[in-house]
């Protein structure tokens, strides 16, 4: 007679039998996912469909290696000048929106000089009698004898020359330009080179003389080039310093005309610095003043220059 073993005693349970199955069913997912693994890696390596991450996706992890951010660039601000030709001025205003330019004449206004433009004949008269006793009480002074042959007629000679020498407290910029400003549709340079120039220092009252360079590039208008000469006239016919002759003349130029730019160049001899003080009779003083696009673009600048003859020297 066969005998059978109970189920209880020689096999397992079936909790344990579910178990293992569960067991073996999870091992045999694990090696198939790595079987999968290990075939992506094959068809990276093989070229076949792997992508790379691009390199500059994402920032370094060193700040140093970081490229710095270009400079953003600043917006030149710009203004609108309106030529004196052009504009509809008050015939009762005196000064333009420049610090430089005044319509009646004065550049650095005051009393005297406004006194001196408006006066009537008899004024003048007096005017030049207090002069002639000034330079006779200087001739006095110095220790001369002011009623001899040769200086009995110098106080009055002195006093009409130096209202000469200042003649230009009586002019004024819209007179000399008179209008002279012609639409010719020019963008190219023009120069007036070697402006003959007689000026009177303010510090001591004795001549500087040279000459005065003027070039501008036209915005379509044009002046009448004999006006260049005379607006430097006018400013050099006051008492001045090189330097700030220099800059008036181009601001004058820039604000009558509106050009594209402005360059003035002046070279002189100041008695001052050859007659007293140091007296280096050789020396010379070079100022330049430029506006516009000759002072933005070098290149422009430096054809300014040679061509004057600066850059020769």
């Amino acid at each position: 007679m066969v005998e059978f073993e109970s189920a209880d005693a020689g096999s397992p349970s079936g909790s344990d039998v579910n178990g293992e199955k569960t067991r073996a069913k999870s091992g045999k997912e694990k090696s198939k996912k790595r079987g999968h693994g290990d075939d992506k890696s094959a068809g990276g390596l093989n070229g076949t469909h792997a992508e790379r991450r691009s390199s500059v996706s994402k920032p370094a992890r060193d700040f140093r290696d970081m490229p710095e951010p270009a400079p953003k660039k600043k917006k030149r601000k710009t203004t609108t000048i309106v030529p004196i030709a052009a504009a509809e001025v008050d015939e009762s205003s005196t000064r333009s929106p420049s610090p430089v330019i005044d319509f009646d004449g004065l550049s650095r206004p005051s009393r005297g000089t406004r006194d001196r433009l408006e006066e009537s004949v008899e004024q003048k008269e007096t005017r030049m009698e207090r002069m002639k006793g000034a330079v006779r009480t200087l001739l006095e002074c110095v220790g001369e004898e002011p009623d001899r042959e040769g200086l009995l007629a110098t106080p009055e000679r002195y006093a009409k020359a130096m209202l000469f020498f200042t003649k230009g407290y009586q002019e004024n910029v819209r007179d000399i330009v008179n209008g002279a400003i012609f639409q010719e549709g020019h963008n190219e340079m023009v120069i007036v080179k070697d402006i003959e120039i007689f000026s009177m220092c303010e510090h001591h009252l004795v001549p500087f003389t040279g000459k005065m360079h003027i070039g501008y590039i036209p915005a379509n208008a044009v002046i009448g080039i004999s006006k260049l000469p005379r607006i430097a006239e006018m400013f050099a016919r006051r008492l001045q310093i090189q330097e700030r002759l220099t800059k008036e003349v181009a601001n004058a130029i820039m604000e009558v005309l509106t050009p594209q730019g402005v360059a003035v160049v002046m070279e002189s001899s100041h008695l001052c610095m050859v007659m007293r003080g140091v007296e280096k009779t050789s020396s010379s003083t070079i100022t330049s003043c430029v506006l516009g696009c000759f002072e933005r673009k070098e290149k422009t600048r430096n054809e300014f220059l040679s061509l004057i003859g600066v850059n020769r020297r």
